[in-house]
């Protein structure tokens, strides 16, 4: 089952257009493509798009968007402007439907997936690079902000949206600028 675009998708995206132009962009956890789909439109200079569900490739066959079958960072070499992960972030519930899990549960308690990819994303990121990630309120973010504290970044929430459990988010991850 690929992951289609609900009120998050449609968050980030709108935000995406905003940061796309010129740009070398990684759409980890592509799903459906809208991410990659929106950076292409918005001017930037490369997309490509990656996903633990091969599925997700025949979605972007149809646009011409190059696909790794990837988890997380697991076939990706290259480095990028910027990271696009519209992560998985509710915890695990057991009433959730096995085929639906792995694109909306972010592990037991919800941060996981989200700090297993920031470990990784540093090493995938141009000098300057900056990540835009989509959380939930319904996401523990301490661990979150303990490691992008440890990583030397900083996030600042650009945009978010109140739904009727839950408010989302959108963090722009970036490296700390060191004062002299």
């Amino acid at each position: 089952m690929i992951y289609q675009p609900s009120d998050d998708s449609y968050l980030l995206a709108s935000v995406l257009k905003k940061y796309s132009k010129n740009k070398k962009i990684l759409d980890i956890g592509t799903g459906s493509g809208i991410q990659a789909l929106t950076a292409l439109k918005s001017g930037a200079s490369f997309v490509i798009a990656s996903d633990i569900n091969p599925e997700a490739k025949d979605y972007l066959k149809e646009h011409n968007i190059p696909f790794i079958h990837s988890d997380l960072f697991s076939s990706i070499i290259d480095k990028f402007d910027l990271i696009i992960f519209n992560s998985p972030y509710l915890p695990e519930d057991k009433r959730e439907p096995s085929s639906s899990d792995l694109s909306t549960t972010g592990g037991k308690h919800g941060d996981e997936t989200i700090l297993k990819f920031l470990k990784q994303a540093k090493l995938h990121l141009n000098k300057n690079g900056i990540i835009l990630l989509l959380l939930s309120s319904l996401t523990p973010k301490e661990k979150i902000k303990k490691l992008l504290n440890k990583l030397g970044f900083h996030h600042n929430v650009i945009a978010s949206k109140k739904l009727f459990m839950e408010t989302l988010y959108v963090w722009e991850i970036s490296p700390r600028t060191k004062s002299l």
